[in-house]
């Protein structure tokens, strides 16, 4: 039985009621309090101290302070007035039961309120960092794409540039080429007009032919033609190389080499077992047999192996739990229960029993570590979808007692 503390102190204010609740040398970290608008609870084991308030309060700014010995707890009151007492006077269980039990029910729902508000608030973080990703990923396309579109247009300048200039340079060479034969065709038709008086003029007579060959124009052989080989560095990103993105590109790349290293290790090492250790259910059978013998550590290591061939069967994770659990390892069982629950998605009867056992095991782990809102709260969700479950409605009774500190924690026994 707790025993209740009866030498605290209170003050009040036509706004406030201070209450001083002497923690009789209890150490801060054990010190639980809750607090509505009609009912304050300090427990610190083996003290109790409830208070039924005289008239209700605001529960949403009222405040606790724990330190120097001394709890401090400020209840703003609803109406400005002075009060006559702090407590109601009436020595009537079942009105007192009536209100502590209403009391912890508005404890446990606000506690699922501020959850639900803290899981909403996370969900609203991760979509904003998601859509400011998006939104930052999209301009760095934009820009590579308008940096893209910057080179393409620079290069077809470039191109047009050369093509225009090669284009001047061969009507040039044409206009220089068709000269050239012009001039050497003037000069060819002078020597043979010349030849042609000479050996064919009237009154001369041409001494010999060789004479008259020796005075033809030799024409110079046509040049010589040849290919040059031309090779260009590979690159592996398309755009082209930029000194302010060297380092950018050499962390890319040597994460992508890490990840193959990783890929290939796993895989060598998966290579060498057998055909049977590479079939999830067998091992999950396995894992099952070990369990039931109550060798949990080889149970663990069978999911393990399962989990690392197939990462989407909820029963691997809620299983592993289990063996966690008679491990003593309290934080994984919780970690791998709500990796089965997420798998479970979304809830419909056909995996209404998974989802209540795994609820039922992390609810468990948590009333081991002590944390047994989070424990009750697993296992309100487990009745919900098994109603009528006896085990479950005396295990829930069971943390509510501890809650409102009616029952010793087994831990400190």
């Amino acid at each position: 039985m707790p025993l209740l503390v009866t030498d605290y102190s209170w003050t009040q204010t036509d706004s406030t009621v201070y209450i001083n609740v002497p923690l009789k040398g209890a150490k801060v970290g054990k010190v639980d309090i809750l607090s509505t608008d009609e009912y304050v609870k300090v427990h610190f084991p083996p003290y109790l101290f409830e208070a039924f308030l005289f008239e209700p309060v605001d529960d949403d700014k009222s405040t606790a302070k724990v330190g120097n010995g001394v709890v401090l707890i400020s209840l703003p009151k609803r109406t400005n007035k002075e009060w006559d007492h702090l407590m109601i006077s009436t020595n009537d269980k079942e009105k007192k039961k009536v209100i502590r039990q209403q009391a912890l029910l508005k404890y446990q729902d606000k506690l699922t309120s501020e959850s639900r508000s803290k899981a909403e608030k996370k969900h609203a973080e991760k979509k904003y960092a998601l859509e400011t990703m998006m939104k930052l990923e999209k301009e760095e396309r934009d820009t590579i794409q308008k940096m893209k579109d910057t080179e393409r247009e620079k290069t077809t300048a470039e191109l047009a540039a050369w093509q225009l200039n090669q284009k001047q340079k061969a009507e040039v060479e044409t206009r220089v080429k068709l000269q050239r034969q012009r001039s050497r065709q003037t000069q060819i038709k002078a020597v043979t007009e010349e030849q042609e008086n000479q050996c064919s003029g009237e009154g001369n007579v041409c001494k010999s032919e060789a004479n008259c060959k020796k005075k033809q124009v030799v024409l110079p052989a046509p040049r010589l033609t040849g290919n040059i080989q031309v090779t260009f560095t590979p690159r592996v990103f398309p755009t082209a190389l930029r000194e302010s993105r060297v380092q950018e590109e050499e962390e890319w790349l040597k994460k992508q080499a890490e990840a193959r290293h990783a890929v290939n290790a796993d895989t060598e090492e998966l290579k060498d077992l057998k055909e049977e250790h590479r079939n999830p259910d067998w091992l999950k059978d396995k894992g099952d047999k070990y369990f039931a013998t109550g060798d949990y550590l080889s149970a663990v290591n069978a999911y393990n192996l399962a989990v690392r061939l197939n990462r989407k069967i909820p029963a691997l994770y809620s299983n592993r739990a289990a063996c966690h659990l008679k491990l003593g390892n309290f934080h994984k069982a919780i970690e791998d229960s709500s990796q089965a629950l997420d798998l479970l998605t979304p809830p419909v009867a056909a995996n209404a029993a998974a989802r209540a056992r795994a609820s039922v095991r992390r609810g468990s782990a948590f009333c081991q570590l002590q944390l047994y809102a989070e424990g009750l709260q697993d296992y309100h969700a487990a009745l919900k979808i098994e109603p009528h479950n006896i085990a479950l409605q005396a295990d829930i009774e069971k943390i509510r007692d501890i809650i409102q500190g009616t029952t010793a924690d087994p831990d400190t026994q």
